[in-house]
């Protein structure tokens, strides 16, 4: 049975695997990496995970929670505070770096990184993400995540990078913090057209187990469905899903205004932000990665083609 290390397990995108994996997945045994976040009580209880505390600040508390792992899902990572510019470098190559030194240590051969296509700056339908490590990424968070794959692949044998489109269902944090805007009449969206490519989270669940259970499938891999799609003609339809008016059409400089208020709040009251300038600068950047190579090696069919079948992800 196939051990997986999952960090970030805490998190939102982790524990949304860790619970396809405890439904779908039951050969799959887990070990959760928590640090000060706890695991939620339905994910731990299942017989085939282990929870385990570490720091990937620390490089000395990875060595014995790496013990048994055959294969390592990365997703850990600061989100929600102000002025991201300040630490990602730290906490997102940094801290990598250790998590990879102890792995190497351990003999743990497959390293897995939750990317996302940003990394290879403004890319398009017409012009897609095609895996390339030679990009001019706009956001810090971008700059710093390609850094990430470039220390994996010079690192580690077998490693793999999925560059994940945005993922959108219930209980996904970022689709939820929208619809409570929406709800209460202050989402908005800038008006000009921007590109994005969507998958649900059960397909972006399916992958990551694709991707565990590959060993042969090796280097970056886009993840995305059929559908062309803009993040304005998502949140309308969201916002119609819900309920809800559509968001306003606002100038940018009104957006970056609010994420600045949101961060200058945050550092005096010590709160978290749920919108910073940066979040701004890789949201506006259109991506689209080409997902021919994640067909042929990992996912040959979607249960969820477009957002227009997936609606029930929105739902439940």
């Amino acid at each position: 049975m196939t051990t997986v290390l999952i960090t970030g397990a805490a998190g939102n995108l982790g524990s949304l695997l860790s619970r396809h994996i405890r439904d779908y997945e039951t050969d799959l045994k887990l070990i959760l990496m928590q640090h000060k976040k706890s695991i939620s009580a339905d994910i731990k209880a299942c017989a085939r995970f282990q929870v385990r505390k570490a720091d990937l600040s620390i490089k000395e508390t990875l060595y014995e929670c790496l013990d048994g792992a055959d294969t390592i899902v990365h997703f850990a990572g600061v989100l929600f505070k102000a002025n991201p510019e300040k630490f990602l470098h730290e906490t997102n190559l940094g801290y990598f770096k250790n998590l990879v030194e102890v792995a190497k240590a351990k003999k743990i051969g497959r390293v897995i990184l939750i990317s996302f296509p940003h990394v290879e700056g403004p890319t398009s339908r017409k012009a897609p993400a095609t895996g390339r490590l030679d990009g001019q990424p706009v956001s810090v968070h971008a700059k710093t995540r390609l850094e990430e794959e470039i220390h994996l692949f010079n690192e580690i044998t077998n490693a793999v990078s999925l560059r994940v489109g945005m993922v959108y269902g219930r209980g996904v944090l970022m689709i939820d913090a929208a619809e409570w805007f929406a709800r209460r009449k202050i989402l908005g969206v800038w008006s000009e057209p921007t590109e994005i490519h969507l998958i649900s989270k059960t397909d972006f669940c399916r992958a990551v187990v694709a991707a565990i259970r590959n060993e042969s499938a090796l280097g970056v891999f886009h993840i995305g469905d059929d559908g062309d799609d803009t993040i304005q003609s998502f949140l309308d339809f969201a916002c119609g899903l819900w309920g809800c008016r559509k968001p306003w059409r606002m100038p940018l400089w009104l957006i970056y205004f609010a994420a600045a208020l949101f961060e200058l709040t945050a550092r005096i009251f010590g709160t978290v932000s749920p919108l910073t300038r940066d979040f701004i600068d890789i949201g506006r950047v259109s991506y689209y990665g080409d997902t021919s190579r994640f067909r042929a090696e990992l996912l040959p069919g979607l249960k969820y083609a477009t957002i227009n079948e997936g609606v029930e992800e929105m739902q439940v």
